[in-house]
């Protein structure tokens, strides 16, 4: 049987990496002019990070 991944969305754009923003302004020819605006949680990729147990920092009990 096929296994399924398990897509993990970013928490902070839910899966939209990278949106397009109005800056107010228009252009000569009427359009507007936007600026690109990327995630900074996830870098634009749109998923978490996962990290590696390897990485992660230990947790000590007292």
């Amino acid at each position: 049987m096929p296994q399924h991944a398990l897509i993990m969305f970013c928490r902070k754009c839910d899966g939209f990496p990278t949106v397009a923003v109005t800056t107010g302004t228009r252009h000569r020819d009427g359009t507007r002019a936007t600026t690109r605006i990327t995630c900074p949680a996830c870098q634009g990729t749109g998923r978490t990070a996962l990290t590696p147990a390897s990485h992660r920092q230990a947790v000590t009990g007292a």
